[in-house]
């Protein structure tokens, strides 16, 4: 992916202006504070005529998608009604262009346009959270993931929002160096760069259901309670719950034990504060309810593969 310099993004009717946007912002910055035409891009659509995003603002397109004059690389942008907005020829023509050899990426609800077309079967795919679900059973060949986004071979697939901002740095990152993508973020007021193994964010009633408003309310006190963790009877407690009830809760919705959860909540806080602050080891080991200096370091290193020191080490 790092020999990308033209990309193509095709517009579907009702795309999210925000995903879109931010993919190519981050092209037209990197050109900005790299003083050369990095990269080029063109707006497509399926009949070379406008397309309404879901805000109402009017995206003109350079070519239409039969042009013969294609990019390296062309992402789909979609956004709500998206199976609307995909057809039997949206589908051939992404289907003419995989046949080419081109890569192909979707940007919020634009993988399913490919994930329909059959171009993900068999690959790792990032969709966004609310529409993951529907889309794990209907599609058992694609391999859904948490992550912001993957990128698997020739593909490129990221969820919505300001999620693309990370994908395409990290692309820019691969081709000229962390130096450059870094000084793209800091034009956007970045804290960070996320990382393709960075998980997206999942609203806990996404996940378990509303139904579940005990287990969503335990956790919402764990997240609240990072400095000074509640013990197994407090959660149990406040929730009306017996331990015994509310450990059969989580095997059964989040597959892991209510303590194994709150660790990994504590520890993820931990990570944010060491990516995106000053703050010391021992300040962090602290503040995220470790009182134990090595028992905070043999848990990170257990759940991220590394010891905390390693979020500080500069990158390349």
């Amino acid at each position: 992916m790092s020999s990308l310099a033209h990309f193509g993004f095709l517009t579907l009717p009702e795309f999210s202006m925000i995903a879109f946007s931010s993919a190519v912002e981050v092209l037209r910055m990197a050109n900005y504070v790299g003083r050369a035409e990095h990269y080029t891009w063109s707006i497509y659509s399926t009949d070379g005529a406008p397309v309404h995003a879901s805000n109402g603002i009017v995206v003109r397109p350079t070519r239409a998608l039969d042009d013969s004059s294609l990019p390296d690389v062309m992402i789909v942008c979609g956004g709500i009604r998206i199976r609307d907005a995909v057809d039997d020829g949206t589908r051939a023509m992404l289907a003419k262009l995989a046949g080419q050899s081109m890569p192909l990426g979707g940007i919020c609800t634009g993988a399913y346009a490919l994930i329909s077309s059959r171009l993900l079967d068999g690959y790792r795919c990032a969709v966004h959270w609310e529409n993951r679900s529907a889309l794990y059973g209907e599609f058992p060949q694609v391999q859904f993931a948490d992550e912001l986004f993957v990128i698997d071979r020739d593909r490129l697939t990221c969820t919505g929002g300001t999620a693309p901002i990370d994908m395409m740095l990290n692309l820019v990152g691969s081709r000229f160096g962390q130096q450059l993508a870094a000084q793209v973020s800091e034009q956007f007021i970045l804290e960070r760069i996320r990382s393709a193994t960075d998980p997206q964010p999942i609203p806990v009633d996404a996940r378990v259901g509303l139904s579940r408003a005990e287990l969503v309310e335990v956790v919402r006190l764990m997240e609240a309670n990072i400095e000074e963790p509640l013990s197994l009877d407090e959660l149990a407690r406040l929730v009306r719950l017996s331990q015994r009830h509310l450990q059969r809760m989580f095997r059964f919705y989040l597959n892991v034990s209510p303590t194994h959860h709150y660790m990994t909540v504590r520890l993820k806080r931990a990570r944010e504060l060491l990516r995106t602050t000053n703050a010391s080891i021992a300040r962090v080991t602290a503040v995220c309810g470790f009182h134990s200096p090595s028992h905070f370091s043999n848990a990170y290193r257990a759940l991220f593969g590394h010891a905390p020191s390693h979020e500080r080490r500069p990158t390349a």
